[in-house]
């Protein structure tokens, strides 16, 4: 297990997969609160039918789940999505390479 660090183009393909991890997340959280919030008034939702209100959510999540899965380690390749959560983890656990570059500010 080799420890290294990333490139600067590797850092930045990183770092812009946080972004739009995080500003995503910033979406789908306010857009679920104001969906389930005013679901009724809206008429997406009545006490026995979730109907369209189910498909919005599900469509609200789903992005969330395939950015998790897309993100993959630059230097190996291996999968680190789910060790992510909503940014990058600091190493990789598979080949021991720190997620970012070695002179970077972040």
């Amino acid at each position: 297990m080799s420890t290294g660090y990333l490139t600067q183009e590797q850092d930045r393909k990183l770092r812009r997969w946080e972004r739009w991890n995080r500003n995503y997340f910033i979406f789908a959280f306010v857009a679920l609160v104001i969906l389930l919030v005013f679901s009724s008034q809206l008429g997406l939702s009545s006490g026995d039918d979730w109907g369209p209100l189910g498909l919005l959510l599900a469509a609200l999540i789903t992005p969330i789940i395939i950015l998790q899965l897309r993100l993959s380690c630059p230097a190996c390749g291996h999968k680190i999505g789910w060790q992510a959560k909503l940014m990058a983890p600091d190493q990789c656990k598979s080949c021991g390479t720190f997620l970012r570059a070695k002179n970077s500010s972040s």
